[in-house]
């Protein structure tokens, strides 16, 4: 059933309620015929307000105009009912005076108002649920872009060691694309999903660190520990990798020697995860771009969006070493 639809059986079933509740009398237990014409000419003027001034007028912020003529559409239907319905039905009675303004605005008003701030309800709530969805919809298309800029970036970064090692003819080559085809077949297949299995993203984390590995050769070490990793958690794939990119950009870029980075992951009884990456550097100019680039804003970003109040990141700095630590509660596989 499409949204109108259910707006035409809504509008039905408020008529009908609010004519019963109009049309009802304790002494006359029968409906009377002017009571059913009395409020089709309530019905059509509520009509006219809700499907013409409101979306043309009042919702294009007119208001002047909007009130303008819905003050002249009630003066319509209170014009028809005494001039002209009170006068067939009630020609000895009611229809040879008019009882005042005040008196036909109380008669009139209620169910205007009524059936009037139902629909302006009913749009509102619509408006709210089209919000909802497009926020929605913003939030899965800023998440796909964040996550597409990542691809690229490692790309470009490991083609360029490559390149580097087929100059020299190095033994290791073969490893290096070995290790790059598996870290690219995780990035580009096995990570479409929004969570993937924390053991799957902890072996592409290790093969991703063992690919970084190969830059350093005899310049330093590099230790990945993990503890307590359980197979029943979720995480948000190629979250942690810009975190371990950097550190070996940062360490790599101004150490030639003495290297160390330093990689620990646990996972509590409770499903947060406590990650942290320290690595050593010696501070110098091209370091700061390092430490604020667009692959640690856009993991930033990922984590506004896909953990708000679920986690806590702290980046500190020493003279010679950089820290992450970053907690964060895992959603758990369900079942």
């Amino acid at each position: 059933m499409n949204s109108t639809s259910k707006e035409v059986i809504f509008q039905l079933l408020l008529h009908i309620v609010l004519f019963l509740f109009f049309s009802f009398d304790r002494n006359q237990p029968q409906i009377q015929e002017f009571k059913v014409v009395a409020f089709l000419n309530y019905a059509l003027g509520a009509l006219v307000i809700n499907y013409v001034l409101l979306p043309h007028f009042f919702y294009c912020k007119k208001y002047l105009l909007f009130f303008f003529y819905v003050a002249i559409m009630v003066a319509v239907i209170i014009a028809v009912e005494e001039l002209v319905l009170e006068r067939i039905y009630y020609p000895d009675t009611r229809g040879k005076h008019f009882p005042g303004v005040v008196y036909s605005l109380l008669d009139v008003l209620p169910v205007i108002t009524i059936l009037a701030g139902f629909k302006f309800a009913w749009d509102a709530s619509t408006k709210q649920r089209e919000v909802e969805q497009l926020r929605t919809s913003v939030k899965e298309s800023e998440l796909q872009f964040l996550k597409s800029q990542i691809n690229p970036h490692f790309l470009f970064n490991n083609l360029n060691n490559l390149y580097s090692y087929a100059i020299d003819n190095s033994p290791k080559t073969p490893s290096i694309i070995l290790e790059l085809s598996s870290v690219l077949r995780y990035m580009l297949y096995d990570c479409k999903e929004d969570f993937v299995a924390l053991p799957k993203e902890l072996e592409h984390l290790k093969n991703f660190t063992q690919l970084n590995e190969l830059q350093i050769e005899e310049r330093g070490t590099v230790t990945f520990q993990t503890k307590h990793i359980g197979s029943g958690y979720r995480i948000a794939p190629l979250i942690l990798t810009v975190f371990v990119e950097n550190a070996f950009k940062h360490s790599t870029a101004s150490q030639s020697e003495d290297i160390t980075i330093d990689i620990g992951i646990d996972v509590t009884d409770k499903g947060l995860l406590v990650f942290e990456c320290i690595n050593s550097f010696r501070p110098i100019t091209n370091t700061d771009d390092l430490s604020h680039g667009i692959g640690l804003e856009n993991v930033k970003k990922r984590l506004e969006l896909i953990y708000p109040n679920a986690h806590q990141l702290c980046i500190s700095e020493t003279d010679t070493l950089y820290s992450v630590k970053l907690e964060m509660q895992l959603k758990q596989e369900t079942k």
